[in-house]
């Protein structure tokens, strides 16, 4: 009979690897150096989860280097990514979740990301609420946030958290794991927790609840924030105190050695009388906080609200454009099926506030499928928006955007 609940050295069960396992698997993911897919896994899954549990709860398990990947940014750049392999993110699942456990009900309520029950959402929510009061805000980036964290210091910081020696040794081992870099070569890491990781962003949450969180509740209690790991909005009253306290929050990164990113990082005016040199909006989490003007009983009010930024309309229309949408040759229910889960995608993310601010990304959409209706059906502009209006009045719901903005 398998006892799921053996240990050995260390306190880590098998019930604990398939736990992990499963919620690994569910996020999918792509693989590491070793090339193993989650095909392969499961293959031999078995023998290949009792081998990762011996390794672990003996203390003899070491991980492989990462694998570098990279991703577009928003603003035209690439983001590095450290890919580790599949065995690895289970074994950084086992002891997340006991970390996890211990930090998570001591992080600051103004902390948002990648924490449960917790979301971008709820983030930029507060944010807007936050300014209806606070007139004007900093909004920080912290350089190269996840390539620079000193590792000694997150050590530190875990450690005051967590003593549970195995926890400290292997996150120790993460930290210290290097890079194969795209080319094949091998790079040592000296700072920084690869974004990719299972437990880089708890590990991340919890160097900045030490260095910026907690420093801000007992420094500066009466200035709120939002923090989504790296990306931080924080809320003052004045312009003379918006740069007093960015002064002194640079000096605070610098002491935990980290630093502003001197041009991302900006005062930002977000109501009050217009002064030129600020802006008036700020990106946050894709969305642009910025101005308004409602009506309400007593006239016209400027009030902050959420759009979507410009930056996310870009991202949004340069997906439908690389799927070349016009040039594909199948009847417009295939067309519906392919994509409805990323219009529905656009709009439970975007919509979420306020759904006529995104009338231009459907309006484009639109454009597209009319050029799709030319070159299947081989018909001129007029014919074609009819034929198109055809189909809503038939089926208003074929795409969902149609709702909002129909042919």
């Amino acid at each position: 009979m398998i006892d799921y609940y053996e240990t050995k050295s260390q306190p880590i069960t098998r019930a604990m690897v398939v736990q992990a396992y499963r919620k690994v698997k569910a996020n999918k993911g792509s693989y590491g150096i070793d090339k193993m897919s989650w095909d392969d896994l499961d293959k031999d899954l078995s023998r290949q989860l009792y081998k990762l549990w011996n390794r672990l709860s003996s203390g003899s398990y070491f991980p492989q280097p990462v694998r570098e990947a990279e991703i577009k940014k928003k603003d035209g750049g690439m983001r590095k990514l450290g890919i580790p392999t599949i065995l690895d993110r289970i074994a950084q699942e086992v002891v997340k979740a006991h970390l996890e456990r211990k930090v998570e009900p001591l992080f600051h309520e103004s902390s948002f990301g990648y924490r449960p029950k917790r979301n971008c959402h709820q983030a930029v929510e507060k944010a807007k609420q936050n300014a209806l009061s606070y007139y004007w805000a900093i909004d920080l980036d912290i350089k190269s946030f996840f390539d620079t964290i000193d590792h000694e210091l997150l050590m530190k910081a875990v450690k005051h958290y967590c003593t549970d020696k195995w926890v400290l040794m292997y996150v120790e081992r993460w930290l210290k794991a290097g890079i194969v870099q795209k080319d094949g070569s091998y790079v040592d890491r000296l700072t920084g927790t690869p974004q990719g990781g299972v437990i880089s962003p708890l590990l991340a949450n919890i160097f900045l609840h030490v260095s910026f969180d907690k420093w801000m509740e007992k420094n500066h209690p009466e200035k709120p924030f939002e923090r989504y790991a790296d990306d931080i909005i924080i809320h003052c009253r004045s312009e003379k105190q918006a740069h007093y306290l960015l002064s002194v929050i640079q000096q605070r990164l610098q002491d935990c050695k980290l630093s502003v990113h001197p041009v991302k990082t900006k005062i930002v005016q977000l109501q009050g009388d217009r002064q030129s040199k600020y802006p008036h909006g700020l990106d946050f989490l894709g969305f642009t906080i910025r101005p308004y003007w409602f009506k309400s009983d007593k006239g016209f009010k400027l009030m902050p609200t959420a759009f979507i930024s410009t930056k996310s309309i870009s991202s949004v229309l340069g997906k439908f454009n690389s799927m070349k949408i016009h040039r594909w040759r199948k009847p417009i229910e295939k067309v519906s099926e392919e994509l409805t889960p990323i219009i529905r995608g656009v709009m439970n993310y975007y919509c979420k506030f306020w759904k006529s601010h995104t009338r231009y990304v459907w309006y484009q959409l639109n454009e597209r499928l009319l050029k799709w209706v030319k070159w299947e059906k081989g018909l001129y502009k007029k014919a074609a928006v009819k034929w198109l209006r055809t189909k809503y009045r038939e089926n208003p719901r074929l795409f969902p955007h149609w709702e909002l903005v129909h042919p």
